[in-house]
Protein backbone atom coordinates (compact mmCIF):
# COMPACT_ATOMS: atom_id res chain seq x y z
CA UNK A 1 0.00 0.00 0.00
CA UNK A 2 1.41 3.02 -0.98
CA UNK A 3 1.71 6.27 1.39
CA UNK A 4 -0.28 8.62 -0.68
CA UNK A 5 -2.41 7.41 -3.54
CA UNK A 6 -4.02 10.32 -6.16
CA UNK A 7 -6.08 9.30 -9.09
CA UNK A 8 -7.45 12.08 -11.18
CA UNK A 9 -7.92 14.61 -8.35
CA UNK A 10 -9.14 18.08 -9.08
CA UNK A 11 -10.04 20.85 -7.04
CA UNK A 12 -12.07 24.47 -8.81
CA UNK A 13 -12.83 27.47 -7.07
CA UNK A 14 -15.75 29.38 -8.78
CA UNK A 15 -14.71 27.98 -12.11
CA UNK A 16 -11.32 28.61 -11.72
CA UNK A 17 -9.39 24.84 -11.72
CA UNK A 18 -6.38 25.02 -9.44
CA UNK A 19 -5.48 21.46 -9.40
CA UNK A 20 -6.36 19.42 -12.77
CA UNK A 21 -6.55 16.00 -12.69
CA UNK A 22 -3.05 15.13 -10.76
CA UNK A 23 -2.73 11.51 -10.29
CA UNK A 24 0.75 10.12 -8.46
CA UNK A 25 1.52 8.16 -5.44
CA UNK A 26 4.06 9.21 -2.52
CA UNK A 27 5.88 5.21 -1.89
CA UNK A 28 6.22 3.95 1.74
CA UNK A 29 9.91 5.53 3.42
CA UNK A 30 9.69 7.80 0.44
CA UNK A 31 11.18 11.41 0.82
CA UNK A 32 8.89 13.37 -2.03
CA UNK A 33 9.22 16.83 -2.84
CA UNK A 34 6.67 19.51 -4.40
CA UNK A 35 8.18 22.14 -6.51
CA UNK A 36 6.20 24.96 -8.00
CA UNK A 37 5.76 28.88 -8.79
CA UNK A 38 3.54 31.53 -7.12
CA UNK A 39 -0.30 30.08 -7.47
CA UNK A 40 0.84 26.57 -8.94
CA UNK A 41 -1.65 24.76 -6.95
CA UNK A 42 0.78 23.45 -4.43
CA UNK A 43 -0.71 24.41 -1.40
CA UNK A 44 -4.54 23.56 -2.78
CA UNK A 45 -2.96 20.04 -3.22
CA UNK A 46 -1.69 19.85 0.19
CA UNK A 47 -4.72 20.93 1.95
CA UNK A 48 -6.69 18.50 -0.02
CA UNK A 49 -4.23 16.00 1.22
CA UNK A 50 -4.30 16.61 4.67
CA UNK A 51 -8.11 16.42 4.64
CA UNK A 52 -8.78 20.18 4.87
CA UNK A 53 -9.98 20.90 1.91
CA UNK A 54 -12.74 18.54 -0.47
CA UNK A 55 -12.04 17.72 -3.75
CA UNK A 56 -14.12 18.69 -6.53
CA UNK A 57 -13.76 15.24 -8.29
CA UNK A 58 -11.13 12.39 -8.20
CA UNK A 59 -9.71 10.52 -5.11
CA UNK A 60 -6.81 10.73 -2.99
CA UNK A 61 -6.06 8.30 0.40
CA UNK A 62 -3.47 8.84 2.72
CA UNK A 63 -1.98 5.47 4.60
CA UNK A 64 -5.22 3.52 2.97
CA UNK A 65 -7.45 6.27 4.51
CA UNK A 66 -9.86 8.42 1.94
CA UNK A 67 -9.76 12.13 2.24
CA UNK A 68 -12.93 12.43 1.85
CA UNK A 69 -14.77 9.91 4.12
CA UNK A 70 -12.31 8.99 6.80
CA UNK A 71 -11.03 12.25 7.52
CA UNK A 72 -10.32 11.86 10.98
CA UNK A 73 -7.88 8.50 10.21
CA UNK A 74 -5.88 10.92 7.50
CA UNK A 75 -5.34 13.67 9.68
CA UNK A 76 -3.91 10.96 12.42
CA UNK A 77 -1.96 9.19 10.20
CA UNK A 78 -0.23 12.45 9.23
CA UNK A 79 2.46 14.60 10.81
CA UNK A 80 2.13 18.69 9.74
CA UNK A 81 5.65 20.86 10.31
CA UNK A 82 4.61 24.09 9.30
CA UNK A 83 6.67 27.32 7.91
CA UNK A 84 5.17 29.27 10.82
CA UNK A 85 6.28 28.05 14.54
CA UNK A 86 4.00 26.81 16.88
CA UNK A 87 6.45 26.61 20.07
CA UNK A 88 6.08 28.63 23.37
CA UNK A 89 9.31 29.46 23.52
CA UNK A 90 8.44 30.59 27.56
CA UNK A 91 8.49 26.46 27.97
CA UNK A 92 11.62 23.81 27.65
CA UNK A 93 11.61 21.54 24.96
CA UNK A 94 10.17 18.15 26.71
CA UNK A 95 6.94 20.69 28.16
CA UNK A 96 6.28 21.77 23.97
CA UNK A 97 6.32 18.31 23.37
CA UNK A 98 4.17 17.43 26.39
CA UNK A 99 1.55 19.87 25.58
CA UNK A 100 1.21 18.57 21.82
CA UNK A 101 1.56 14.58 23.30
CA UNK A 102 -2.08 15.98 24.99
CA UNK A 103 -3.28 17.44 22.35
CA UNK A 104 -2.57 14.51 20.39
CA UNK A 105 -4.10 12.05 22.79
CA UNK A 106 -1.29 9.96 24.12
CA UNK A 107 -1.55 7.78 27.07
CA UNK A 108 0.47 9.01 29.98
CA UNK A 109 2.31 5.93 30.21
CA UNK A 110 3.42 6.35 26.74
CA UNK A 111 4.59 10.39 26.96
CA UNK A 112 7.27 10.14 28.03
CA UNK A 113 9.21 7.33 26.22
CA UNK A 114 7.92 8.94 22.95
CA UNK A 115 9.09 12.24 24.48
CA UNK A 116 12.78 10.64 25.02
CA UNK A 117 12.97 8.69 21.50
CA UNK A 118 11.83 11.81 19.31
CA UNK A 119 14.17 14.34 21.02
CA UNK A 120 17.17 11.69 20.54
CA UNK A 121 16.02 11.35 16.61
CA UNK A 122 16.29 15.30 16.14
CA UNK A 123 19.33 15.61 18.32
CA UNK A 124 17.59 17.84 21.42
CA UNK A 125 18.21 15.06 24.05
CA UNK A 126 20.68 17.50 25.63
CA UNK A 127 18.91 20.66 25.85
CA UNK A 128 15.31 18.68 27.03
CA UNK A 129 14.92 21.18 29.86
CA UNK A 130 16.01 24.37 27.98
CA UNK A 131 13.58 27.17 27.57
CA UNK A 132 13.18 27.02 23.70
CA UNK A 133 13.40 30.73 23.79
CA UNK A 134 17.36 29.66 24.11
CA UNK A 135 17.35 27.55 21.48
CA UNK A 136 19.04 28.56 17.74
CA UNK A 137 16.76 28.70 15.08
CA UNK A 138 17.98 25.15 13.66
CA UNK A 139 17.16 23.68 17.09
CA UNK A 140 14.02 25.07 16.83
CA UNK A 141 12.81 23.82 13.55
CA UNK A 142 14.27 20.24 14.65
CA UNK A 143 11.90 20.62 17.93
CA UNK A 144 9.28 21.34 15.42
CA UNK A 145 10.34 17.99 13.32
CA UNK A 146 10.12 15.96 16.75
CA UNK A 147 6.68 17.34 17.61
CA UNK A 148 5.30 16.48 14.13
CA UNK A 149 6.72 12.76 15.34
CA UNK A 150 5.13 12.77 18.36
CA UNK A 151 2.04 10.30 17.32
CA UNK A 152 4.19 8.30 14.87
CA UNK A 153 2.43 9.45 12.06
CA UNK A 154 2.71 7.70 8.19
CA UNK A 155 3.29 10.36 6.41
CA UNK A 156 5.29 13.87 7.45
CA UNK A 157 4.49 17.06 5.41
CA UNK A 158 7.26 19.63 6.06
CA UNK A 159 6.09 22.83 4.53
CA UNK A 160 9.75 24.85 3.82
CA UNK A 161 11.43 23.39 6.66
CA UNK A 162 14.80 25.85 6.54
CA UNK A 163 13.10 28.99 5.42
CA UNK A 164 14.76 31.50 7.36
CA UNK A 165 17.73 29.92 8.14
CA UNK A 166 21.21 30.47 7.60
CA UNK A 167 23.10 28.42 5.33
CA UNK A 168 25.16 26.69 7.56
CA UNK A 169 22.51 25.64 9.60
CA UNK A 170 20.48 24.89 6.59
CA UNK A 171 22.41 22.33 5.36
CA UNK A 172 22.65 21.05 9.26
CA UNK A 173 18.66 20.57 9.28
CA UNK A 174 19.51 18.51 5.64
CA UNK A 175 21.22 15.84 7.04
CA UNK A 176 19.34 15.56 10.35
CA UNK A 177 15.88 15.19 7.75
CA UNK A 178 17.74 12.55 5.81
CA UNK A 179 18.72 10.32 9.12
CA UNK A 180 14.96 10.91 10.62
CA UNK A 181 13.80 9.67 6.95
CA UNK A 182 16.00 6.82 7.36
CA UNK A 183 15.59 6.08 11.08
CA UNK A 184 11.99 6.58 11.77
CA UNK A 185 10.82 4.82 7.85
CA UNK A 186 8.14 7.23 7.81
CA UNK A 187 7.29 9.03 3.94
CA UNK A 188 8.07 12.67 3.93
CA UNK A 189 6.22 15.18 1.48
CA UNK A 190 8.17 18.24 1.36
CA UNK A 191 7.70 22.22 0.09
CA UNK A 192 10.48 24.34 -0.74
CA UNK A 193 11.84 27.45 -1.95
CA UNK A 194 14.80 25.93 -2.20
CA UNK A 195 15.51 24.15 -5.48
CA UNK A 196 19.20 22.95 -4.11
CA UNK A 197 17.16 21.39 -1.14
CA UNK A 198 15.07 19.74 -3.14
CA UNK A 199 17.96 18.10 -5.05
CA UNK A 200 19.64 17.14 -2.25
CA UNK A 201 16.93 15.32 -0.25
CA UNK A 202 14.19 13.90 -2.29
CA UNK A 203 13.99 10.82 -3.78
CA UNK A 204 11.40 11.93 -6.95
CA UNK A 205 10.39 15.76 -7.64
CA UNK A 206 7.11 16.78 -8.67
CA UNK A 207 6.83 20.39 -10.54
CA UNK A 208 3.92 21.21 -10.81
CA UNK A 209 2.62 24.32 -12.71
CA UNK A 210 -0.97 25.80 -13.74
CA UNK A 211 -2.40 22.98 -11.31
CA UNK A 212 -0.87 20.52 -13.20
CA UNK A 213 1.86 17.68 -12.84
CA UNK A 214 4.32 18.57 -15.64
CA UNK A 215 6.98 16.20 -14.86
CA UNK A 216 7.63 14.30 -11.79
CA UNK A 217 10.80 11.70 -11.23
CA UNK A 218 14.25 11.65 -9.36
CA UNK A 219 16.01 14.45 -9.01
CA UNK A 220 19.30 13.06 -11.60
CA UNK A 221 16.85 11.79 -13.71
CA UNK A 222 14.63 15.11 -14.73
CA UNK A 223 18.44 16.76 -15.03
CA UNK A 224 19.61 14.40 -17.33
CA UNK A 225 16.47 14.45 -19.07
CA UNK A 226 17.29 18.00 -19.95
CA UNK A 227 21.02 17.16 -21.24
CA UNK A 228 23.33 19.74 -22.82
CA UNK A 229 25.03 22.05 -20.77
CA UNK A 230 24.45 25.90 -19.09
CA UNK A 231 26.54 29.32 -20.16
CA UNK A 232 25.46 31.59 -17.11
CA UNK A 233 26.57 34.98 -19.22
CA UNK A 234 26.67 37.95 -16.58
CA UNK A 235 26.51 41.72 -17.74
CA UNK A 236 27.32 44.98 -16.94
CA UNK A 237 24.46 47.11 -14.88
CA UNK A 238 23.63 50.07 -16.60
CA UNK A 239 22.47 52.29 -13.71
CA UNK A 240 19.49 52.69 -11.00
CA UNK A 241 17.16 51.49 -13.36
CA UNK A 242 18.54 47.69 -13.71
CA UNK A 243 16.79 45.18 -12.03
CA UNK A 244 13.53 46.79 -11.27
CA UNK A 245 10.33 46.04 -12.93
CA UNK A 246 10.07 45.99 -16.08
CA UNK A 247 13.83 46.58 -16.75
CA UNK A 248 16.66 44.24 -17.74
CA UNK A 249 20.64 44.65 -18.82
CA UNK A 250 20.07 42.10 -21.11
CA UNK A 251 19.90 43.57 -24.66
CA UNK A 252 16.44 42.58 -26.46
CA UNK A 253 18.56 42.05 -29.06
CA UNK A 254 20.79 39.52 -27.94
CA UNK A 255 17.52 37.59 -26.92
CA UNK A 256 16.32 38.14 -30.24
CA UNK A 257 19.61 36.69 -31.97
CA UNK A 258 19.52 33.86 -29.76
CA UNK A 259 15.98 32.99 -30.83
CA UNK A 260 17.61 32.64 -34.18
CA UNK A 261 20.25 30.09 -32.86
CA UNK A 262 19.37 26.78 -33.95
CA UNK A 263 22.10 25.89 -31.38
CA UNK A 264 20.52 27.72 -28.48
CA UNK A 265 18.23 25.13 -26.57
CA UNK A 266 16.59 27.41 -24.25
CA UNK A 267 17.36 30.59 -22.27
CA UNK A 268 15.85 32.13 -19.51
CA UNK A 269 16.84 35.91 -17.84
CA UNK A 270 18.25 35.57 -14.51
CA UNK A 271 16.90 37.00 -11.31
CA UNK A 272 17.72 40.94 -11.40
CA UNK A 273 17.56 40.43 -14.92
CA UNK A 274 21.33 40.97 -15.19
CA UNK A 275 22.31 37.90 -16.91
CA UNK A 276 20.93 35.25 -19.13
CA UNK A 277 21.44 31.48 -18.92
CA UNK A 278 21.55 29.67 -22.04
CA UNK A 279 21.43 25.66 -22.78
CA UNK A 280 23.18 24.30 -25.54
CA UNK A 281 24.24 21.20 -26.44
CA UNK A 282 28.23 21.70 -26.49
CA UNK A 283 28.93 24.45 -24.16
CA UNK A 284 32.99 24.56 -25.07
CA UNK A 285 32.39 25.13 -28.52
CA UNK A 286 29.49 27.60 -28.07
CA UNK A 287 30.86 30.60 -25.78
CA UNK A 288 32.88 32.16 -28.63
CA UNK A 289 29.87 32.54 -30.23
CA UNK A 290 27.98 33.70 -27.74
CA UNK A 291 30.60 36.35 -26.28
CA UNK A 292 30.60 37.48 -30.31
CA UNK A 293 26.63 37.83 -29.88
CA UNK A 294 26.68 39.48 -27.03
CA UNK A 295 29.49 42.21 -28.43
CA UNK A 296 27.59 42.48 -31.59
CA UNK A 297 24.38 43.75 -29.50
CA UNK A 298 26.43 45.60 -27.06
CA UNK A 299 26.04 43.68 -24.19
CA UNK A 300 29.13 44.11 -21.80
CA UNK A 301 29.82 40.63 -20.62
CA UNK A 302 31.28 40.91 -16.99
CA UNK A 303 31.34 36.74 -16.47
CA UNK A 304 30.91 33.55 -18.01
CA UNK A 305 29.85 30.11 -16.34
CA UNK A 306 29.67 26.96 -17.93
CA UNK A 307 27.64 24.33 -16.02
CA UNK A 308 25.87 21.45 -16.20
CA UNK A 309 22.24 21.46 -16.06
CA UNK A 310 20.47 21.84 -12.39
CA UNK A 311 17.17 20.93 -11.07
CA UNK A 312 16.42 24.59 -11.11
CA UNK A 313 17.17 24.59 -15.36
CA UNK A 314 14.85 21.83 -15.25
CA UNK A 315 12.53 24.11 -13.52
CA UNK A 316 12.73 26.87 -15.55
CA UNK A 317 12.46 25.50 -18.62
CA UNK A 318 9.04 23.40 -17.68
CA UNK A 319 7.71 26.43 -15.78
CA UNK A 320 8.23 29.59 -18.56
CA UNK A 321 5.02 30.75 -18.36
CA UNK A 322 6.00 34.13 -20.43
CA UNK A 323 7.72 31.53 -23.09
CA UNK A 324 3.86 29.46 -22.84
CA UNK A 325 2.13 32.75 -23.24
CA UNK A 326 3.97 33.89 -26.01
CA UNK A 327 3.64 30.65 -27.76
CA UNK A 328 7.30 30.49 -28.68
CA UNK A 329 9.45 28.40 -28.88
CA UNK A 330 12.57 28.92 -26.47
CA UNK A 331 12.27 30.17 -23.09
CA UNK A 332 12.26 33.79 -22.07
CA UNK A 333 11.73 33.05 -18.29
CA UNK A 334 12.32 35.97 -16.10
CA UNK A 335 12.02 33.62 -12.65
CA UNK A 336 14.48 33.74 -10.33
CA UNK A 337 17.84 32.17 -10.77
CA UNK A 338 20.25 32.81 -7.34
CA UNK A 339 23.01 31.04 -6.25
CA UNK A 340 24.84 32.14 -9.82
CA UNK A 341 28.71 32.27 -9.12
CA UNK A 342 31.17 33.36 -11.80
CA UNK A 343 33.08 30.97 -12.97
CA UNK A 344 35.41 34.09 -15.15
CA UNK A 345 35.11 37.39 -16.97
CA UNK A 346 35.20 38.09 -20.54
CA UNK A 347 36.10 40.96 -22.41
CA UNK A 348 34.89 41.47 -26.63
CA UNK A 349 35.95 37.75 -27.84
CA UNK A 350 38.42 36.25 -25.51
CA UNK A 351 36.80 34.19 -22.41
CA UNK A 352 37.54 31.41 -20.16
CA UNK A 353 35.05 29.19 -18.19
CA UNK A 354 35.14 26.80 -15.32
CA UNK A 355 33.18 23.90 -15.79
CA UNK A 356 31.71 22.84 -12.04
CA UNK A 357 28.28 21.57 -10.55
CA UNK A 358 26.74 24.49 -9.06
CA UNK A 359 23.40 24.32 -7.90
CA UNK A 360 21.62 27.14 -7.02
CA UNK A 361 19.87 27.84 -3.91
CA UNK A 362 17.39 30.73 -3.29
CA UNK A 363 14.68 30.18 -5.80
CA UNK A 364 11.83 31.84 -4.41
CA UNK A 365 8.76 29.37 -5.49
CA UNK A 366 6.44 30.33 -2.68
CA UNK A 367 2.71 29.67 -3.01
CA UNK A 368 0.31 31.11 -1.56
CA UNK A 369 -2.70 29.54 -3.05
Amino acid sequence: MDAIHVDGLTKEFDGVTAVDDLSFTVERGELFGLLGPNGAGKSTLINMLVALLPPSSGTASVNGHDVRSEKGAVRSSLGIVFQEPALDEELTGAENLAFHSRLYGQARSDRADRIDEVLGLVGLSAVRDDPVGTYSGGMKRRLEIARGLLHEPAVLFLDEPTVGLDARTRRDTWEYIEQLNEAAGVSIVLTTHYIEEADRLCDRVAIVDDGDIVAIDAPAALKESLGGDVVALEFASDGAEAGTEGQSDVPSALLDRLDDRAWCRDYAVADGRSGVHVTVDDGDARIAALVRLADETGAGITSIDLREPTLENVFLELTDRDRAAAGAGRSRGLAALGGTRSGSTATGTESRADVHDDRSSAVSTEDRS
